[in-house]
């Protein structure tokens, strides 16, 4: 047998990425979010959901309630997409402001949460009404930077508007001295309602661009564009083409520019932005290693007018993300035992990367296919207890199942490291089998069902 190319592993590989963003107005969801989310767009097959959403219901009896219990908006987007092998990888949420990350489970074991952070700078910098939340991840390797913001509004404020910004990502510094500032990470993904405005012109020649599509003259006076223009660091921020129409302000349950009495002028405050690493320029005649191939490349920008539940209509953008992975396999291989059946503890075998440092309080999970998060389980067992090693690499631990009722379900095995605070190794899906099972046939008769 012909040796392994050692490259093989390395291949590029196409993630897509789909980001929301929504000023939802305190509003409840709606009861169809399909388009938004993009589910019934057959040529999609997407890896990754960012949803980033401002003015959330964030009174007091709101906050409490949503301390206690998922708030409305996460357990709808889970609900929604927990049957499509979606699994909750992470949120943070500051008052209004909430930032939720999606991945089909496969990636788990590829996505390790490094640190997730809020940053107000609403009333002098310390309410939370404005301001941004981040969350740090290494993604396959790769050091990804993720933020949902929601920045000071009305047209005269731009240059707050801007300090804001600056203010934001000035913030993004760690104490852990294996997380770079976020201008190093990879790729940084920003968006929410940046409130940037449309200069100079005048309420009825707005509206008349807008009805006539003719969007050229406005993307001239728009706020962030001619900032772009004069902020080295901003112009780095790369944006789709604003080909809908502005977001903002409409009446409520409507698709109809604001009429109340202040008739607001409308603007494209709502925008997903990104910014890819600079490579290092190499000096003449020296040679040097390619970079890793790590490239992102937009598929759609767009408005979603569907929706009227708030004064803001939601903007999406899909990604594909074509990376070479740095890290090509997961720290620990689950193996559940091939026979198992309800009356009965299972058998767990997993091995170690050697480089892999455990804890005590590393545990392993037991799942239904569909799972909404992590703490969606239906037993979990601690690393350590029941636990017998019969080699360096490999270790079996024993999980408590008979409470599991019989079920034609299948099952998922995650392992779970308190050191990286993340998911490091999943089993391939499997059944358990009803109590009758082995005593149906002779041993031998019976198949693994993995």
């Amino acid at each position: 047998m012909a040796a392994m190319n050692p490259q093989t592993e390395l291949r590029v590989r196409t993630l897509s990425i789909h980001v929301v963003t929504w000023n939802v107005a305190s509003a409840a969801p709606p009861p169809d979010l399909s388009d938004l989310l993009q589910l019934n767009n057959l040529n999609l097959n997407l890896d990754v959901y960012v949803i980033g959403l401002q003015e959330m219901n964030c009174g007091i009896m709101s906050l409490l309630s949503d301390t206690a219990f998922e708030d409305p908006w996460s357990s709808f987007f889970m609900d929604v997409l927990s049957p499509l092998s979606f699994v909750k990888v992470s949120s943070v949420r500051m008052q209004g402001l909430l930032l939720l990350i999606f991945a089909k489970y496969q990636h788990l074991p590829f996505i390790q949460i490094l640190s997730t952070k809020s940053t107000p700078t609403g009333l002098f910098g310390y309410w939370g009404n404005k301001g941004g939340v981040n969350i740090f991840l290494k993604f396959y390797g790769y050091y990804v930077s993720i933020v949902n913001c929601h920045l000071p509004p009305h047209v005269a404020n731009n240059d707050q508007r801007l300090e804001h910004f600056d203010r934001i990502l000035e913030m993004q510094n760690f104490e852990a001295q294996d997380i770079p500032n976020i201008l190093d990470h990879d790729l940084i993904l920003w968006f929410g309602d940046m409130n940037f405005r449309i200069e100079d012109f005048g309420l009825h020649f707005v509206r008349e661009s807008i009805k006539n599509q003719c969007y050229s003259d406005l993307w001239e006076k728009d706020q962030l564009s001619i900032a772009k223009r004069h902020d080295p660091l901003l112009r780095e921020f790369q944006e789709g083409p604003l080909l809908f129409p502005p977001t903002y302000k409409f009446d409520k349950n409507s698709n109809n520019y604001d009429t109340s009495e202040k008739k607001r002028k409308p603007a494209w405050t709502d925008r997903i932005l990104w910014r890819l690493k600079r490579q290092p320029q190499a000096a003449i005649h020296t040679p040097t290693l390619s970079a890793p191939h790590f490239t992102l490349f937009l598929r759609s920008y767009v408005s979603h007018m569907l929706y009227s539940v708030s004064d803001h209509k939601p903007v999406t953008s899909t990604f594909d993300l074509e990376l070479k992975p740095l890290v090509s396999a997961p720290l620990i291989t689950l193996l559940p035992e091939s026979r198992c059946t309800t009356e009965c503890d299972m058998l767990i075998s997993y091995s170690l990367t050697a480089d892999f440092l455990s804890s005590p309080w590393d545990w392993i999970g037991l799942y239904k296919v569909g799972l909404r998060h992590i703490n969606d389980y239906v037993s979990y067992v601690w690393v350590r207890d029941n636990q017998v090693s019969f080699s360096d690499g490999l270790n079996q631990v024993y999980i408590d199942i008979s409470d599991i009722r019989e079920t034609e379900d299948q099952f998922l095995l995650f392992y779970y490291s308190n050191n990286l605070h993340s998911v490091v190794g999943i089993s391939t899906p499997f059944k358990i089998q009803p109590r009758s099972f082995l005593a149906e046939g002779p041993l031998d008769e019976a198949q693994p069902q993995i």
